[in-house]
């Protein structure tokens, strides 16, 4: 006869079982955010608001790089069908630059015909959390509320997380042209750095720079 083989003890089959579920609810917490990254991504929300609030990007001696040229594309057609009267711009200035993201921003829709007075240039922060947080304090110090983002469609729910928590009613109108919507590969890759950089920001309210995932504000895609 061969020996019995003996029983998990009680408490290894506790720690194990609560392995499994950790597991299992950390792949449900991960699989539905990238879930929602991708589905927000495909909303394009035209409602009247108060300011277009346009998310900055790499810029070159005040020459925006295509991502950004394709962020402000969108915003000069949304002024244009009048969901908003004025846009806001965003983003700071790198290490030797001239220019900020914001300015640089500025110039081209101008440029394009939008009027100066309908464009506010905020050239603060370096990152989607500061860029949008001293853009929500200009708008909120003018006596508006509302705002319609524009950025990448990745980059959409967390920048609408973000723009919800500093008091701003924000929905998004993202771009669906540019290099970073041009092959799946690309999408996907971003798809999985928004969930990995929004799940950080819920958890911490921080900036995801701080893991050292680059954020949309400061990087030419």
């Amino acid at each position: 006869m061969t020996a019995a083989t003996p029983r998990p003890r009680p408490l290894l089959r506790f720690v194990r079982r609560l392995l499994v579920g950790v597991l299992l609810v950390g792949a449900l917490v991960v699989g539905g955010t990238g879930f929602r990254v991708w589905q927000v991504a495909r909303v394009d929300d035209r409602d009247r608001a108060d300011v277009v609030l346009v998310l900055g990007a790499a810029q070159y001696g005040g020459r925006p790089s295509k991502v950004l040229e394709a962020r402000l594309s969108k915003a000069r057609n949304l002024y244009e069908a009048g969901v908003a009267e004025h846009i806001v711009t965003t983003g700071g200035r790198q290490p030797g630059d001239e220019y900020t993201e914001a300015q640089a921003s500025a110039i081209w829709l101008t440029d394009q015909g939008v009027p100066e007075d309908a464009v506010i240039d905020v050239g603060e922060g370096n990152d989607t959390l500061g860029s949008l947080r001293a853009a929500a304090q200009e708008i909120t110090e003018r006596g508006w509320r509302s705002a319609v983002i524009v950025s990448d469609p990745w980059h959409s729910l967390r920048a609408r997380t973000m723009a919800a928590d500093l008091g701003l009613d924000a929905w998004t109108s993202p771009t669906h042209t540019g290099p970073i919507v041009q092959t799946r590969q690309t999408q996907i890759r971003y798809i999985l750095r928004e969930t990995a950089a929004l799940l950080y920001y819920r958890a911490t309210r921080a900036s995801a720079d701080g893991i050292g995932i680059s954020e949309d504000v400061a990087v030419d895609k």
